[in-house]
């Protein structure tokens, strides 16, 4: 796996201490939304959905640097819309790894070229772009054709500069299992320093509701899809958990830890995850507190979540699980494999 060692070491601290302090809810990533406005308009994702004056807002500095104090979580992840077209997303991103949190900006890429100059290469920093197969599905998933290209060059670039670079693939119904495959050996040849996976599920305000997957879909096509990685075969350099990759697969059965990554952005702390449209908190403690989260998850019954097995749910389950003394050798094993 690529989670580099470094971060690993840090968050398995992070998760001893929280055990240690008592507590039982506790975030792992902080999914940072500093703005809503994005360049694509893509059919799986709702955020440009929202009123024209919710998009022209932007998340000050000083409101992301807030969000991240007040909850704590180790991994800062920034979505959005698309990040690049913050005007201060430079300034976020340096008081962010100032703080030692380990930043994932998530990017299209048709702005990630020009704006490498804004950026310093860093262990506590990666981009993170989309690319959701090669050239010909990506390019249909994101509506607009030349994106592919256009992402692969960045991402090329942003690797000679010495950035961490990362990829993010959302993986929809009728997928082809052998194309995935192709995709992942298209990634490998261009040296990134990790790939990360999720199914798809539905996401509210998303348009095309059509091509989300069900629980049992999802095991079996990533059974397939990892089949070759499982046996030897493929050497895929994934940025996650060997365990959640186990939990994709079927091989593993979690409940979901619905509070393990929490999402702020310019309406407040959202109610429960950012795949559901629920409202919005004002503070953190407030979400924590105020929220009935025996209601969410699969255990809970409740329809909405009865398909998910999103990583935003699971792998913070799988981060825990990692730190039972049965695990930590493979999942110790698998980062250190990928440091040398």
């Amino acid at each position: 796996m690529a989670i580099h060692l470094q971060q690993a070491l840090e968050i398995g601290k992070y998760i001893v201490t929280q055990r240690l302090k008592g507590r039982k809810k506790y975030p792992l990533t902080l999914m940072l939304e500093p703005l809503f406005r994005c360049n694509l308009a893509c059919s799986g994702c709702g955020k440009i959905q929202h009123p024209t004056d919710i998009l022209v807002q932007n998340l000050t500095p000083e409101q992301c640097f807030a969000a991240v104090e007040e909850c704590g979580a180790p991994v800062v992840a920034i979505p959005g819309g698309e990040p690049l077209l913050h005007p201060q997303i430079d300034e976020i991103v340096r008081g962010l790894v100032t703080r030692r949190k380990f930043v994932y900006l998530c990017t299209n890429g048709l702005l990630l070229e020009k704006s490498l100059d804004k950026f310093e290469p860093s262990p506590y920093f990666s981009f993170s772009v989309h690319l959701d197969g090669l050239r010909e599905l990506h390019d249909k998933c994101v509506d607009r054709k030349g994106v592919f290209d256009t992402a692969v060059k960045a991402i090329k670039a942003a690797k000679a500069k010495g950035f961490r670079v990362t990829t993010n693939t959302t993986i929809f119904e009728g997928a082809d299992p052998k194309e995935i495959q192709e995709f992942f050996d298209f990634v490998s040849t261009l040296g990134v320093d990790g790939m990360m996976v999720s199914p798809g599920y539905s996401y509210e305000w998303a348009p095309d509701q059509n091509h989300f997957l069900k629980r049992e879909q999802t095991k079996a096509l990533f059974r397939e899809i990892l089949a070759p990685f499982k046996a030897g075969q493929k050497n895929w350099n994934f940025n996650h958990n060997p365990l959640f990759l186990d939990f994709l697969t079927g091989e593993k059965d979690y409940e979901c830890t619905p509070w393990g990554m929490p999402s702020y952005s310019v309406l407040g702390w959202q109610k429960p995850c950012y795949l559901l449209n629920e409202g919005h908190y004002a503070t953190y403690q407030e979400l924590l507190d105020n929220t009935d989260w025996s209601q969410y998850g699969r255990a809970s019954g409740n329809p909405k979540c009865a398909d998910c097995m999103v990583h935003c749910g699971y792998e913070p389950t799988a981060a825990v699980d990692a730190m039972q003394p049965q695990n930590l050798t493979r999942s110790l094993g698998s980062v250190l494999s990928m440091s040398r």
